[in-house]
């Protein structure tokens, strides 16, 4: 992740304190260094004093690429200088909240006098709606300096969320509204799929090789039905290369020979995933964005849907037809060809399997009725039934941490929480809350 260190000053002191104004510059290269140390690329501006000065530094960081602007403040610096550029910039704000000395006495306070300068800076910052993250403490604590890179690492899902490309192929599920959103929503860019030439056949050769390691194959895949499917796969993963697309959506009753298809692409929705491809079916753009951002910082996420609940076992059945991310399925997923009847394409090749038993999250993102989104977010655990172990559907079976499953699919509908979703094993409340902040969204966990 690349960020932009945004050192805050007084154009005063310069003028007046010529020597304390130097000393105060050499925290700026402390901080740059303890968050490379984090992993970090860093981009840092000279010390900001002035309206222009802070409006060139952060026009540095957006054409650089940074993904979050760190604010850091060596003295009060008066916030009418900073907040036009801070709020209008699409780059996600953590405001940096700490000092030079550990231990303060009085004859220190030139150098450790910023908190007011951040006090000044988040209240305009609320005034001009422009949500921020804060973190206040020592830099010499290892806590503080973890909470920094946890608000930044949310912060780049907060931007992945507003820079974000998705590909769209075979149109809208007809009649399907609970994830609809108005094109531009969040900046999204939304790309229609375009024809691909066919893949050669030395592509589908090398795809082949690789799927031999990759999965269990079932007596089922035959040599035409592979080639037929890798040969719709190679078309969408071509397409996402050359429009770089982030993430993008599939309706599956769109897929059919009239728009040059042979069969669904499936498989490629699931090997997607696994590479941080964000996906949902059904034309989702909004659960498909989501589910590439949840994707930043955990890897085995997922789309997927709540399907059934089983009462007596106190446990919900969730699948989708033919997508899952490969990386959370619970044994090497196994290759099998499907009948396929809602377009007139032929059979697909896919790969299936069970969701791994553990701990996750699970993350919904609904719209709202006046514009806004709720980020709905539970804490549950899958299981693995011992009679299903490579199952030739997508498969888990999850519980709520908190209450019985009614309690729990009556407050996801409370909420209006969409029957699309994303399973996010690995996944941390305090990010997606985070993440829920610098967004605007409400963040309810169901508890």
């Amino acid at each position: 992740m690349k960020i932009g260190l945004l050192p805050c000053y007084l154009a005063l002191y310069d003028n007046f304190c010529q020597e304390a104004a130097a000393k105060a510059r050499t925290f700026i290269e402390v901080i740059a260094s303890k968050l490379t140390a984090r992993g970090f690329e860093v981009a840092t501006s000279p010390a900001c004093r002035l309206k222009q000065e802070f409006a060139d530094a952060i026009k540095l960081f957006e054409e650089s690429s940074c993904q979050a602007v760190a604010t850091l403040h060596l003295a009060y610096s008066p916030s009418l200088e900073s907040v036009e550029a801070l709020a209008a910039s699409s780059l996600p704000v953590v405001v940096v909240d700490t000092t030079p000395d550990f231990a303060f006495t009085p004859e220190l306070t030139m150098a450790n006098h910023g908190i007011h300068g951040v006090q000044d800076l988040c209240n305009l910052l609320l005034r001009h709606r422009k949500p921020f993250l804060i973190s206040a403490g020592h830099h010499g604590e290892p806590r503080f300096l973890d909470r920094v890179a946890q608000q930044l690492r949310s912060a780049l899902m907060a931007y992945r969320m507003t820079h974000i490309r998705v590909g769209k192929a075979g149109g809208d599920f007809a009649g399907m509204g609970d994830f609809r959103v108005p094109d531009g929503t969040f900046g999204m860019k939304v790309v229609g799929y375009t024809p691909q030439a066919e893949p050669a056949e030395e592509e589908i050769d090398a795809e082949m090789r690789l799927d031999r390691e990759k999965f269990r194959w079932d007596e089922s895949v035959t040599e035409e039905s592979y080639r037929r499917t890798m040969g719709a796969s190679l078309k969408i993963r071509h397409w996402l290369e050359k429009e770089k697309l982030d993430a993008f959506t599939i309706t599956f009753s769109g897929i059919d020979r009239a728009g040059g298809w042979q069969t669904v692409p499936f498989l490629e929705c699931s090997k997607a995933m696994a590479r941080g491809i964000g996906y949902a079916g059904e034309g989702d753009v909004l659960t498909a964005a989501a589910t590439r951002s949840l994707l930043e910082l955990f890897p085995e996420s997922s789309f997927t849907e709540m399907f059934c609940p089983d009462w007596k076992n106190d446990r919900i059945y969730t699948s989708h037809m033919g997508e899952i991310n490969l990386s959370i399925c619970a044994e090497k997923p196994l290759l099998h060809e499907r009948k396929y009847i809602f377009s007139d394409t032929g059979n697909p090749v896919l790969a299936t399997g069970c969701f791994k038993a553990g701990e996750a999250l699970l993350a919904d993102l609904a719209p709202g009725p006046d514009g806004d989104f709720i980020l709905i977010v539970a804490e549950v655990e899958y299981e693995v039934p011992e009679q299903l172990s490579n199952p030739k559907a997508n498969a888990g079976w999850f519980r709520p941490l908190a209450g019985n499953i009614g309690s729990f699919l009556e407050a996801y509908s409370r909420y209006g929480g969409t029957h699309h979703l994303t399973c996010c094993y690995g996944g941390s409340v305090e990010h997606l809350r985070e993440w829920s902040h610098l967004m605007n969204w409400r963040f309810v966990e169901i508890k």
